[in-house]
């Protein structure tokens, strides 16, 4: 039997937002078996904001929630790094409107899980066990879920730059591989945009710090940390996304040159067809196998 984790102790992170530029003091906390993942806004009596779909209100540049006015931003990493660390509930604490960027990636949210440890809660996991396909598509940008009997993503993205170009990467989830080969992987951006974004009120706590900067044929803060860097953050910010569904995902994720956008309407659309999944202990899924599907797209 899996059993819904949550964290041990009480842990926190500090640094400023990617686009608000603003500090921010974010503190995980545990939370009960069965209440998923809540953010409380300390600096406004710590009104709550569920992390799960119907309270997504934007995704340009990044996935943010609103409740009754009150806003989350950037939640994609915080929540990809608990579904790369298999952690059901908990509670996450801000002091401001948007989750600090920290090092761009994933991998200073699962650093502070590791340091809080993990505790196995008294409730069985259950997960959305995908059934049936279900694919989207707006001009070239596709993105698909399909029956599997395990967590499996593949991103392609194409950008017409000489260090990124065609990217194509495909990991399982069930192995373990999150930790060491997408939560590292850091947010990017190209020089040439940075100063329309600011006049959007984007990227205001951007830096080389923070994010990987391409310049016209180069980088402005080599090294990368992988050679294929940048699928593989797509794929960090895809699992943060589909985290709204509200449990673990069974099922495989194809997605080509999509982002926040497509993410979220895939899992919009997902809920909104109960037909496409069902929900299930990982040992009753697996009593009824997904089959493979031929129209699983070959990309990756």
């Amino acid at each position: 039997m899996k059993p819904e984790q949550t964290i041990r102790i009480p842990v926190e992170c500090r640094g400023v937002g990617l686009h608000s530029g603003a500090p921010v003091r974010a503190r995980i906390l545990p939370a009960p078996a069965g209440s998923g993942i809540v953010f409380h806004r300390t600096d406004l009596e710590g009104f709550q904001v569920e992390a799960v779909s119907r309270n997504v209100a934007r995704v340009s540049y990044a996935t943010s929630l609103m409740k009754k006015g009150v806003l989350i931003s950037t939640t994609e990493h915080v929540l990809s790094a608990f579904i790369g660390c298999g952690i059901d509930n908990a509670i996450v604490e801000l002091d401001n409107l948007e989750l600090p960027i920290l090092d761009g990636s994933a991998r200073p949210f699962v650093e502070a899980i590791r340091r809080a440890g993990i505790r196995k809660q008294r409730r069985r996991r259950t997960y959305l066990c995908i059934r049936r396909e279900l694919e989207l598509r707006d001009g070239d940008k596709f993105i698909g879920i399909y029956p599997a009997d395990t967590y499996s993503v593949g991103y392609t993205i194409n950008f017409p730059h000489p260090l990124v170009g065609k990217e194509t990467l495909s990991v399982d989830l069930s192995d373990g591989n999150y930790v060491a080969q997408i939560a590292p992987a850091r947010t990017f951006g190209f020089l040439h945009e940075a100063d329309a974004m600011r006049q959007q009120g984007l990227i205001r706590g951007a830096s080389t710090e923070n994010c990987v900067v391409l310049t016209r044929d180069g980088l402005m803060n080599p090294p990368l940390r992988f050679a294929d860097e940048f699928v593989r953050h797509k794929i960090l910010d895809l699992i943060g996304d589909l985290a709204l569904v509200g449990k673990q995902i069974l099922g495989r994720v194809v997605a080509d040159r999509a982002g926040h956008a497509m993410h979220t309407a895939l899992v919009s659309r997902i809920l909104r067809d109960r037909t496409l999944w069902e929900e299930a202990t990982l040992e009753d899924a697996l009593t009824k196998p997904a089959s493979t599907h031929d129209a699983v797209p070959q990309m990756i």
